[in-house]
């Protein structure tokens, strides 16, 4: 078993219907912007970012899946190399395969389009059972919800970063999510 970097083991893959009450879920994902693909791009290729290969992953509803298609097809535009795409469904009796297919390949970087609900699932276990850093993946406006991390548990998903659809930027701070607005010329 895998620790998180506080030593305190991963819950639970599967969110138990207590969690659900406490947070609620949080909304599913929404159609990307090209300002949100903008902006997931500008983070992927930040000077000395060193990512060229990646993995993307996406839920199964039609949002995420659109999402996933356009980064991946604006990634390799630009040179980079996409390794393997997975999907998962919002509920499974096990998150093993899914998140055994995302790091299999060793990418430099994670992107994940997804609706919460599986996503946070998938987190823990990629947590628990490999060696996924939240630190090297990259999401679209879908998962920045402050109940993600809190859902996901203590340290799961410090560090994931990803883009909001006016082009800011998010990333989750040990329970937090800390946006920072798009940059506008003025």
């Amino acid at each position: 078993m895998r620790l998180p970097e506080d030593g305190v083991a991963a819950p639970s893959p599967l969110v138990r219907r207590t969690e659900w009450e406490a947070y609620g879920e949080p909304p599913p994902p929404v159609p990307h912007t090209s300002a949100e693909l903008a902006a997931l791009l500008g983070l992927l290729t930040a000077p000395r970012s060193g990512i060229g290969t990646v993995v993307t992953g996406h839920s199964r509803d039609a949002a995420s899946a659109e999402a996933a298609a356009a980064f991946g097809e604006a990634w390799e535009a630009r040179g980079g190399t996409v390794l393997a795409v997975v999907d998962w469904p919002e509920t499974a009796a096990s998150w093993l395969r899914p998140a055994r297919r995302m790091t299999a390949p060793a990418p430099d970087a994670w992107v994940v389009a997804a609706a919460p609900a599986g996503f946070v699932q998938l987190a823990r276990r990629l947590r628990h059972s490999t060696d996924w850093e939240p630190s090297r993946t990259y999401a679209f406006a879908a998962l920045s919800d402050s109940g993600v991390p809190a859902l996901a548990g203590p340290g799961v998903l410090h560090g994931l970063r990803g883009a909001c659809a006016d082009g800011g930027t998010w990333t989750v701070h040990g329970g937090w999510v800390t946006s920072v607005p798009a940059r506008t010329s003025g």
